[in-house]
């Protein structure tokens, strides 16, 4: 009789504990398994949010930055555009003669992360290229700045007869580029500078700007054939200068002063779009920000209500 109860017992008791391994194992399976699985994805998604939020404080440190460099160097471009335009009234810039030889002088910044100043004055520059090179006619380049270099000697390294770069490196000054300018001409032969930077208008607007000089044969030849490129004729030269010593030092300190003028001109575009593509760049971090934000707590709020469920299925099939 107390065989038999022990056995009715043990085919009682059997499938209880069979029951409440197998609903064991399968909680440590999962606990172990998805569980896992979704620590380790709210973690990376933690880690990107990391990962954002330093570059968003990178782009707004940068941002500072450039908005004190620029406020530096706006005022002095400003105050530098009255010193080239009585030339250009006084020699002008729009021969009517052919112009055989001409030397495009690109200028642009020698670091990135400012929109696409670099790539349009580089646009250009090939654009004018093409349109003056012949048969008969040169044209050569002169660059300034690291980041035209690298675009134009991928397709007309031949051409680029000087190349000067770390030219924002400190801040330059008349005498400077006076210097700079004295060494472009004793190297290069042309007919025409044709000198091209970003004019700065406003902090989100720059525009692509063309100056010429002449040589002085150009304008003797212009005023020989019946034209007039300005108002130079209207002058008396005194003095023991003949009137092609005057032309010479007239186009030196003109080629000075528009070199002087754009370098600044093209410094504060270069700031300016700098500002705007680190302000740029902060929106869409924060927006960024912000959607790996809820990402993390849905990712969170959906493993809490997954948890909360296996217990209350643990609970229920103990009970039952």
């Amino acid at each position: 009789m107390a065989m038999a109860t022990l056995r009715r017992e043990g085919r009682c008791l059997i499938p209880l504990y069979s029951s409440i391994n197998a609903v064991r194992s399968s909680l440590l399976s999962e606990e172990l398994g998805p569980q896992g699985a979704r620590s380790i994805s709210t973690q990376v998604v933690r880690n990107r949010m990391k990962s954002v939020k330093s570059i968003q404080k990178i782009t707004k440190a940068m941002k500072m930055v450039a908005a004190s460099k620029l406020r530096a160097v706006q005022v002095r471009a400003e105050n530098s555009r009255g010193l080239w335009q009585p030339f250009t009234a006084l020699l002008g810039d729009n021969p009517s003669i052919g112009v055989k030889k001409n030397v495009v002088i690109t200028i642009s910044s020698d670091k990135g992360l400012c929109g696409g100043i670099n790539s349009t004055a580089v646009k250009m520059s090939k654009a004018f290229h093409k349109m003056s090179s012949g048969p008969d006619k040169e044209t050569k380049y002169v660059v300034l700045g690291e980041k035209a270099k690298a675009q134009l000697v991928r397709d007309s390294k031949k051409d680029i007869v000087i190349s000067i770069t770390e030219l924002q490196k400190n801040p330059l000054n008349y005498t400077q580029v006076s210097v700079l300018a004295d060494d472009i001409l004793k190297n290069v032969e042309y007919d025409a500078l044709r000198i091209i930077f970003n004019k700065f208008r406003s902090v989100v607007s720059f525009m692509p700007t063309l100056s010429t000089i002449l040589s002085p044969d150009v304008v003797e030849r212009e005023s020989e054939t019946g034209g007039k490129l300005g108002d130079l004729d209207s002058y008396e030269i005194e003095g023991d200068e003949t009137k092609a010593e005057v032309l010479q030092n007239l186009v030196e300190f003109q080629f000075s002063c528009v070199m002087y003028n754009a370098i600044l001109e093209n410094a504060c575009s270069e700031q300016g779009a700098r500002m705007s593509a680190m302000d740029s760049s902060s929106r869409n971090a924060g927006e960024m920000l912000d959607r790996l934000t809820l990402t993390y707590n849905r990712t969170r709020q959906a493993s809490i209500t997954t948890e909360l469920s296996e217990i209350i299925s643990g609970a229920s099939a103990l009970t039952g």
